[in-house]
């Protein structure tokens, strides 16, 4: 099969081709497996800390790639719900333990065997892999293949961040950074929340006039002020600076969560700027968020098919990842990107 790879840790700002296209041998379903032929896959800004070592893969060469919609091929011995033909999507959870007490209690995203799709096990920037079946995630017929990738991480990681949050209707969200996950949770609060307002801060024109667009009340830079102080804010950039500066747009007992694997930068000069009196007295609250478990999926593809929360995407065929990657790097972005592999 065909495959775009990553060898070595690199850096994006200097190597533009990261990834290489190679023929690799198919892969084979275990007996609790299916082998999915990948039609599409997101790109996401977890490759990228994969490729520049902040979350290394797990052994090299390495096949990325964790919003993965295929059709099951082939299946295992002990597979038993999903049937050949069947529309699947894998996320960046790629399988956990079990047994553990969290796993038992539903939140496999903090097993301590968790395993990665594209960091851990084989992902899909490739033509075939395999996947557990209870891994594997029935697609809603009302997406195309485009649409369904991005809903595997920037939906899902969205939704699990929102439940964060903690909102309730008619309360003030805000959102800094306004990428993939971002423009589908303001689709997720207008249909779960219609009384809340969002406001969205973003370093670019484009961001924040797309935001807009999708029905932000407001939007600004990311060192701006809000004009109302928010109850809850969700932080997808992958730098520090933005989590000071919405401490200051938070309400007494407000909660920022951080959805996002790692950060780029740390700025150390900044971080010290984080007062206790200014930033975290009365209550205010950070938490983080540890991408996605087996239930958030669900819930989440359930809730985007009935709404329709439907993602913007711009398209790119399997040998142009290094090109998404590149532009991800450089914050050229408007929705979601995808890579159009099996059609």
């Amino acid at each position: 099969m065909k495959a775009m790879v990553l060898n070595k840790i690199t850096d994006l700002r200097v190597d533009k081709e990261p990834l290489q296209l190679v023929e690799l041998p198919d892969p084979r379903p275990a007996d609790d497996e299916v082998l999915l032929k990948v039609l599409v896959c997101g790109v996401c800004h977890t490759e990228l800390d994969e490729i520049e070592g902040r979350t290394p893969p797990s052994r090299f060469p390495m096949v990325l790639g964790h919003e993965v919609v295929g059709r099951v091929i082939e299946k295992g011995a002990r597979v038993t719900h999903l049937q050949i033909g069947d529309r699947v999507g894998v996320p960046w959870l790629f399988s956990s333990c079990g047994h553990c007490e969290y796993c038992q209690r539903g939140e496999e995203n903090l097993c301590p065997e968790f395993k990665a799709t594209g960091r851990d096990a084989f992902g899909g920037y490739a033509e075939y892999m395999v996947v557990k079946e209870k891994f594997a995630h029935p697609i809603p017929e009302i997406f195309s293949d485009e649409q369904a990738a991005p809903l595997m991480c920037a939906g899902a990681v969205g939704y699990r961040s929102l439940r964060l949050t903690n909102l309730q209707n008619g309360q003030r969200l805000g959102l800094t950074g306004f990428g993939a996950s971002g423009h589908l949770v303001l689709q997720m609060v207008k249909h779960k929340y219609p009384a809340s307002e969002v406001y969205v801060f973003a370093r670019s024109k484009s961001e924040r006039e797309f935001a807009l667009e999708l029905g932000a009340v407001w939007a600004g830079d990311t060192t701006d002020r809000s004009p109302e102080k928010l109850h809850a804010i969700i932080d997808t950039t992958p730098v520090w600076k933005p989590i000071v500066e919405a401490m200051d747009n938070l309400l007494p007992g407000g909660r920022l969560v951080i959805n996002a694997i790692r950060k780029e930068e740390l700025d150390k000069d900044y971080l010290l700027q984080l007062d206790y009196t200014r930033h975290l007295w009365m209550e205010k609250e950070i938490k983080s968020v540890a991408n996605v478990a087996l239930i958030d999926v669900r819930e989440f593809l359930q809730l985007a098919a009935e709404a329709p929360i439907i993602p913007e995407i711009q398209t790119y065929s399997l040998e142009e990842a290094n090109k998404a990657l590149v532009e991800l790097k450089e914050r050229k972005i408007r929705g979601a990107k995808v890579l159009v592999i099996g059609k």
